[in-house]
This record gives C-alpha cells, structure tokens and sequence, in this order.
C-alpha cells in the first residue's frame, strides 16, 4: 500500500537501477543474503547492519461498523472478550500472540480477546473484520486504508499496542553503493513527505 508506489517516482529519478524486491514476513540476514536493504521491524542489528527509524508501529482494535450494530461498545480491553475475536497466530512460535494495550494515561491492560478466527497474515485478518466477522488487532499500516474510506472503524479509541519500530536496515560499511544510499535516502524523504509516521500513529 505504500512503499510500491513510491516506485514510479524512484525510478523516474534513478532509471538506471533495477529494482529486484522481496516481499517477506521475516527478518532476513542482509549480509549473508545479500540484500542492499529491508523494511521491517524485530530485525536484530548484526554485525555490519544499521537502522533508521521510519515510524512506528501501533496496533488497534478495529471492526466493521456493521458488526458493532447492535452491541455492547467496549471502553475497556477487557471488554473484548465479549466480542468475537479474529486473532494472529506467530509463524514463528504457532501460537496466538498474546498483546498488552496501553493508553495516554500510561494504563496498561492484556488483551483477552475469545479467538472465533485464527489467521497469520494480517491483511487476511482485515479482510475477516471488514467482511463483519469480528473484532481484530492489527497494525495502523494494514488498518489505514479501511479507516480512512469507513469500511472499518477503530475500537477503543484510547488504547492501543506499542508494537516497536518499523525501519529501514542497510549495511553501514564505508563504501555503500550507490543505489543503496539513493533508496535509502529516498524512502526516508517519502515517509517524511507523506507523514506517514504521523499517519501511522495510534496515538
């Protein structure tokens, strides 16, 4: 949704590089796999790999507003458990993620939500609560777009999930390619342009 679009427009500036992208739910190894760069979040910094923050990454509940008709509002995380629940289960461990919201007030909560769905792709998890099938904890980036149209609305407007940071990981020896400071440079100037860190805030 919004790093592919930015493509035309890098390429319009940089017509002489080949972009080769690998779209991955997982942490890769830039060095030994020999990417000039990742986006993501939860990569540890090797040896040889730096990262600059692009935003960060808030998890809210959200819900079709058809689903909402008709029942209880919950004010409270604790509440969800009345609700059905369209839940993420880790690719990495199997299990259900467990999640703790917080709100301004720095008020903390576990989430008990009663799993009526159990996916592992988030965006299959939007595609459940825009289809009415429930409530479902999802990132700003995957929730946005369904927010801003209102086919989805957000619950418990309060609170929300500190999921950590979504950057942009290269290499930081001396003599980093061109193309690779030219994408870097550029996706951090898009984000800025296009405030998404701030579009992407919960808070």
């Amino acid at each position: 949704h919004y790093i592919v679009p930015m493509l035309p427009d890098f390429l319009a500036r940089y017509p002489r590089v080949t972009p080769d992208w690998h779209f991955d739910n997982r942490a890769v190894d830039l060095v030994r796999e020999g990417f000039d760069a990742a986006i993501g979040g939860g990569f540890e910094l090797t040896q040889g790999v730096v990262a600059r923050e692009l935003a960060r990454v808030h998890i809210i509940a959200v819900a079709a507003p058809s689903y909402l008709q008709g029942r209880r509002v919950p004010h409270h995380p604790r509440d969800l458990v009345a609700l059905d629940g369209v839940v993420l289960r880790s690719p990495q461990t199997g299990r259900v993620r467990a999640r703790v919201m917080r709100n301004r007030a720095g008020e903390e909560a576990p989430v008990e939500m009663k799993p009526t769905i159990v996916m592992s792709d988030p965006e299959a998890m939007c595609r459940c609560a825009l289809m009415g099938l429930g409530v479902a904890l999802v990132a700003m980036p995957h929730a946005l777009p369904h927010l801003e149209s209102g086919a989805l609305v957000r619950v418990l407007k309060d609170w929300w999930v500190d999921f950590g940071a979504t950057s942009i990981y290269f290499s930081s020896k001396t003599l980093m390619p061109a193309k690779t400071r030219a994408f870097v440079d550029f996706i951090v100037e898009r984000f800025r342009r296009d405030r998404l860190a701030e579009r992407f805030s919960a808070v």
